[in-house]
């Protein structure tokens, strides 16, 4: 299965990897993945549970993801999956 791969400024070559989904069990709603970016892939949603909110991400829109992976990279608790493009 072939992937969707580009070069690196000095000619690697880099498969970038897309956001594919958010675990809701592992995300602590700290935002550190909203704040990292820049590409307005990311929402957030607040939950009211038993008087405490709670907020989780969940990826808003996909498709201006461009594969940096740096929301996974600030999450302290890993709770990103990611997909290359298949072409």
């Amino acid at each position: 299965m072939a992937h969707y791969t580009g070069k690196t400024r000095d000619g690697s070559p880099w498969t970038p990897t897309f956001v594919e989904k958010i675990d809701d069990e592992k995300c602590l709603g700290c935002g550190r993945c909203y704040k990292a970016c820049s590409r307005n892939v990311l929402g957030f949603h607040e939950v009211d549970e038993e008087d405490s909110a709670r907020m989780f991400m969940y990826v808003d829109n996909p498709g201006n993801c461009i594969g940096c992976a740096a929301c996974g990279v600030t999450c302290p608790k890993k709770a990103f999956s990611f997909k290359p493009l298949e072409l």
